[in-house]
């Protein structure tokens, strides 16, 4: 989840995010307010989302300022923990002003969901062994 919570470092893995800015946090440092900067191909966009944490084991997030392409977006990363590992689940909805055949759109949402957990778990085993801790690998559900 520490790897999720970095915002800052999203740029340095999430593939199309070129910038995301904390704007607002809770009592606990966590983020609740967050900006993003996307520069997805066809989609480039500005836009924020906020946050709920429940603590380690989830955070889910839906859209508070629109851009000027992203309609609506709400998801959340779910881990599990078992035998060693962190098992994470992504949900993720995204509704874009500009119209689109099924079939590209739900492609389209396929490639940033893998997208999503391959620089995920990339920046975790990273993260990992640059902290000097036992390298943990973990199954991706989507």
């Amino acid at each position: 989840m520490a790897v999720i919570a970095d915002f800052a470092a999203y740029p340095q893995w999430a593939e199309a995010v070129r910038s995301a800015e904390v704007i607002e946090r809770d009592g606990q440092g966590r983020a609740v307010m967050v900006r993003f900067q996307l520069d997805a191909g066809m989609i480039k966009d500005s836009y924020a989302l906020r946050y709920s944490w429940d603590g380690d084991a989830a955070v889910r997030w839906d859209l508070a300022e629109p851009g000027s392409v992203v309609s609506a977006m709400s998801g959340g990363y779910f881990l599990a923990e078992a035998a060693g590992q962190t098992t994470v689940t992504y949900e993720l909805a995204v509704d874009v002003r500009v119209p689109m055949p099924g079939m590209l759109k739900r492609r389209a949402e396929r490639a940033i969901i893998d997208t999503a957990l391959k620089g995920l778990k990339t920046r975790a085993e990273a993260t990992k062994v640059e902290s000097g801790g036992a390298e943990r690998t973990g199954e991706d559900t989507t």
